[in-house]
């Protein structure tokens, strides 16, 4: 795996984490207003505001895993970017989504098991874990073979200096 010196080829996680933080602030706003009771907010997300909050984190978090990624400087290919940014959105999303219907929230009371909604919650669910397990599992693994010394670079006698120098040798 060979570091991108211009980081052209992952600008989309740079802007997908961009998104994911002011969907976070927009949360964060949200928050507000639910805990100062405000009506439209209310009818909005009449689950638990639990929920919301978890989304604001896990937008967070998710947002931040990107830009560690995205500052690896290690090119990764066009679906496993694809995969991390629509899985962080998808994977955080599904906590805005039990606030705002909250049949499909198994720790709500009126949570339905059986009901077409939360069939398609499920799919949504284990599509998104997949998803977001591809793109951010590859990720680690390409990042961590870029630390590994190039047995090619190795044979030519190029090997990092020591232990502690993980600059991607091209060879």
């Amino acid at each position: 795996m060979s570091r991108d010196t211009n980081h052209t080829i992952n600008i989309m996680m740079l802007r997908g984490a961009c998104l994911w933080i002011l969907m976070a602030l927009a949360l964060a706003w949200t928050l507000v207003g639910l805990y100062n009771e405000v009506g439209l907010l209310k009818s909005i997300f009449p689950g638990r505001p639990a929920r919301v909050l978890q989304g604001h984190i896990d937008f967070l978090l998710m947002s931040a895993l990107i830009l560690g990624f995205f500052a690896t400087r290690v090119s990764l290919p066009w679906h496993v970017r694809w995969a991390i940014v629509v899985g962080a959105f998808t994977n955080s999303s599904l906590f805005v989504l039990m606030a705002m219907f909250p049949s499909v929230d198994p720790l709500h009371e009126s949570f339905a098991p059986t009901s077409t909604g939360n069939t398609v919650f499920n799919v949504y669910l284990y599509a998104s874990l997949l998803l977001t397990s591809y793109g951010f599992g590859k990720a680690a693994v390409l990042v961590l073979k870029s630390t590994l010394p190039n047995r090619q670079a190795a044979r030519h006698g190029n090997a990092p200096a020591q232990d502690g120098d993980y600059r991607v040798q091209n060879g």
